[in-house]
């Protein structure tokens, strides 16, 4: 397992747009990023922002063939600063668009109150890279992070749209404690400890 620094955001984005741009299922990914002809471009943004926000409040695991990525954010780090505005502003305007800022406020509503106060450990995204889907890559990094989040004193709690996510999950101790449905797509929430 390899810790991502700032030298590693053109492979992490490129791990995540890989991962990501086949699906055109409803999933959060697709919610987010505005669907027209300038998709991969509006992903691009995506996956930056959630790059820059985990080095900014959290970290980004790699696995030791640089084939998936994981990120992951700590809650009591999340806090205001301008970089953060700026790269929010950014994501709205080039990513998600004025039009569809209202589903994206409705998911953090449903997000954030099965969320606790406080302290958390929160996996945002992991992607694999197409050519490593169905090895062991992706199941080998997220179970090294996990063990050390194991013993943790912080929950750690997950969101996810998959269902494939789900069960990886729950292979790592992560147990199902809510399922919303509101955005016509179930949001599975997971959580250890």
């Amino acid at each position: 397992m390899i810790r991502a620094t700032k030298n590693d955001k053109k492979l992490v984005v490129a791990i995540l747009i890989e991962a990501f741009e086949p699906l055109k299922e409803d999933n959060s990914i697709n919610l987010v990023v505005k669907q027209d002809s300038k998709r991969v471009e509006r992903m691009q943004i995506l996956m930056e922002y959630l790059f820059d926000k985990a080095m900014r409040t959290g970290e980004i695991f790699l696995s030791d063939n640089r084939a998936s990525c994981l990120l992951i954010t700590y809650a009591q780090r999340d806090t205001f600063s301008f970089a953060k505005l700026f790269s929010t502003l950014r994501l709205a305007t080039r990513c998600i668009g004025i039009e569809r800022v209202g589903k994206i406020l409705q998911r953090q509503k449903i997000v954030q109150r099965n969320y606790p106060e406080g302290n958390y450990i929160r996996p945002m995204i992991f992607a694999v890279k197409n050519e490593y889907k169905g090895t062991v890559t992706a199941a080998k990094l997220i179970m090294q992070v996990f063990k050390d989040f194991k013993d943790n004193e912080l929950p750690v709690i997950v969101d996810t749209a998959s269902e494939d996510h789900v069960r990886l999950y729950q292979k790592f101790g992560l147990k199902i404690f809510n399922k919303e449905k509101e955005l016509g797509f179930p949001i599975y929430l997971l959580r250890m400890n």
